[in-house]
């Protein structure tokens, strides 16, 4: 059997770096109460591993609110700009392991609102990435993720309107969302923020699923880029499956199949990827 492995698979670069902080100040902080607000990627095996090492996750900011003392790293995903407040207020050390991509768009959308813009995000409202952002704007948001949401959004004629998207979010469906408001009467200004790796990654994993009988994309089930990585494999290739580790292969599936595509998301650690790799390439 072939097993062909797309290059970009696995930790993107804001990961690797949001992970490597973590583990950082475990190692630095040993006297510390250490914690990260929300899960610092979507990755239960990682998060599971840090929990094993006294890493606690804060979800929400009434728990925030109770600490007293402490280091708190913001994950990834970034949080919205009234957070930091709240660490300030608390007198609560923060280690701020956002994404620098992400960061780039609070400033963005920081900025533009502040210049009078309606801010447009292209992405997932429950995503915590978005939630963030939106957090960064002074004026109303609108968020938007499908056709029939771009379609039904009005504003007044030649409304100053900037359109910024989720990193992760798919860059096809990014542009004909764009296209769709931009043939309304408005001024607009649009930024695509789409991370230039989560692009590659995507397109990357669509010629190795146009290429193979089976393909295999690994992630945690909360993983909104790995989400969309099973969307594009799933359309180039009909037997396209979604696990987490290789406890969820099922290896009938694998069987009288000549070529086999792995791709994963941005949060999935190389050791788990290598697994299903090596046990795919050597026992078929």
């Amino acid at each position: 059997m072939e097993v062909r492995l797309a290059k970009t698979a696995g930790f993107c670069f804001g990961v690797k770096r949001a992970v490597d902080t973590v583990y950082q100040q475990v190692e630095e902080c040993k006297n510390e109460k250490i914690y990260t607000y929300g899960p610092i990627i979507h990755n239960e095996e990682v998060v599971k591993d840090l929990r094993s090492k006294g890493v606690e996750v804060i979800e929400t900011e009434e728990e925030l609110k109770q600490l007293t003392s402490g280091v708190v790293i913001i994950r990834s995903h970034g949080v919205s700009k009234h957070i930091y407040n709240i660490l300030e207020d608390q007198g609560l050390k923060c280690v701020d392991a956002t994404c620098p991509f992400v960061k780039k768009i609070h400033r963005i959308v920081e900025k533009e609102s502040g210049d009078g813009a309606h801010i447009i995000i292209i992405g997932d409202e429950k995503h915590p990435e978005v939630q963030g952002i939106q957090g960064w704007s002074h004026t109303p948001v609108t968020i938007i993720k499908t056709e029939e949401q771009a379609v039904n959004f009005k504003m007044p004629e030649n409304t100053k309107i900037c359109i910024v998207s989720q990193t992760t979010f798919n860059y096809n469906k990014f542009k004909y969302l764009v296209e769709i408001i931009s043939k309304k009467k408005y001024n607009v200004n649009v930024l695509n923020t789409i991370c230039s790796a989560t692009k590659e990654r995507q397109t990357e994993a669509q010629n190795v699923a146009d290429e193979v009988d089976v393909m295999i994309v690994i992630g945690d089930k909360h993983s909104s880029n790995t989400q969309k990585l099973f969307e594009i494999c799933r359309s180039a290739c009909a037997d396209t499956y979604y696990i987490q580790t290789l406890d969820d292969l099922n290896m009938n599936q694998l069987k009288s199949v000549k070529t086999v595509g792995i791709t994963a998301g941005a949060s999935t650690p190389s050791n788990i990827i290598e697994e299903v790799q090596n046990y795919v390439r050597f026992n078929f």
